[in-house]
C-alpha cells in the first residue's frame, strides 16, 4: 500500500499547474489581447488551453491514488507534466517574444503530450508493480 504522503509531490505540482494555467490564461485574454497581434494570441490561447487541459489530467491522475501502482502511470505524469513546460511554455515564449524559432521546439511538447498519454493507456493493461 502506498504511504499517505506517495502522492504529495505529483498533487502539488498539477495544482500549481492549474493554478498557472488560469492565471496565464486570464492575462492572456485580458492583459495581452490588447498588445499582440490576433495570430501571435491565437498562439499564447492554444498554449493556454493545453496548459488547462493537461493541468486537470495531472489532477485526476495525483487524486486517482492509483500512481504508485504502475510504472506506466507515474511515465505518463511525467511526460504530460513535461508536455506542459515544453509545449505550452514555447507557445508562451513564442508569442511573447515573436521569436519564430521557438516553434520548432512545441513539436517536441506534442510528442511528450502524446506518449504521455499512450502510456497511461498501456498501463491499464501492464501488470501492477
Amino acid at each position: 500500500m502506498a504511504s499517505k504522503n506517495s502522492n504529495s509531490i505529483p498533487l502539488f505540482l498539477s495544482a500549481i499547474l492549474g493554478f498557472f494555467a488560469v492565471a496565464l490564461g486570464a492575462f492572456g485574454a485580458h492583459g495581452l489581447k490588447s498588445v499582440l497581434t490576433p495570430d501571435l494570441l491565437a498562439i499564447y490561447e492554444t498554449g493556454a488551453r493545453y496548459h488547462l487541459i493537461h493541468a486537470v489530467v495531472l489532477l485526476v491522475l495525483a487524486l486517482s491514488g492509483k500512481l504508485s501502482d504502475s510504472k506506466f502511470r507515474r511515465i505518463g505524469f511525467w511526460l504530460i507534466f513535461s508536455g506542459i513546460l515544453i509545449f505550452s511554455g514555447s507557445l508562451y515564449a513564442l508569442s511573447l517574444t515573436g521569436i519564430r524559432v521557438l516553434g520548432a521546439i512545441t513539436p517536441f511538447g506534442g510528442l511528450a503530450f502524446l506518449t504521455g498519454w499512450a502510456s497511461i493507456a498501456y498501463s491499464a493493461f501492464s501488470d501492477k508493480e
